[in-house]
């Protein structure tokens, strides 16, 4: 009989994405010119609270946004975000965002680091993958070294 996991693994996944938030906060807090917090428990209580945003609002957001979001591929995703975080800064008493652009700011910083720091972990649905393609063995004794083939 397999033993029971310790932590469920959706506990475990939304820590860890609540981990890679903070240090995302964290480190928006201190390159973009503001975004304050005035403590470690204003840090932590504005993540935990960014993060319940993103689980439920931000899903009708983007599905309410949805034509803004094709038109633009994807990039007002970012507004979307900055929404949120200013949101945050309003709600959350020690944790300060001082303006819209700001909030971009913030928000470019914060989704930059989570996709580096979920590529490195593992964590959530982002994935890159570098490969090098093998070369295949050209047996006509053609010369295309293996490169891209325009048939006209």
């Amino acid at each position: 009989m397999q033993a029971a996991p310790i932590v469920p693994e959706k506990l475990k996944a939304f820590v860890q994405a609540w981990i890679i938030t903070m240090v995302g906060v964290l480190v928006a807090a201190h390159v973009v010119d503001g975004i304050t917090y005035e403590g470690w428990v204003d840090l932590v209580v504005a993540t935990l609270l960014l993060g319940l945003l993103n689980a439920f609002v931000r899903p009708i957001l983007m599905l309410l946004s949805l034509p803004l979001l094709l038109l633009t591929l994807g990039l007002f995703t970012l507004v979307i975000n900055a929404g949120l975080l200013w949101l945050v800064g309003e709600l959350v008493k020690g944790f300060h965002v001082a303006g819209f652009w700001a909030a971009f700011k913030g928000a470019l910083v914060i989704a930059v680091l989570s996709l580096l720091l979920n590529s490195l972990t593992g964590t959530g649905n982002t994935r890159v993958r570098f490969s090098r393609a093998r070369r295949r063995e050209d047996r006509s004794g053609s010369d295309d070294r293996g490169g891209p083939v325009i048939d006209v």
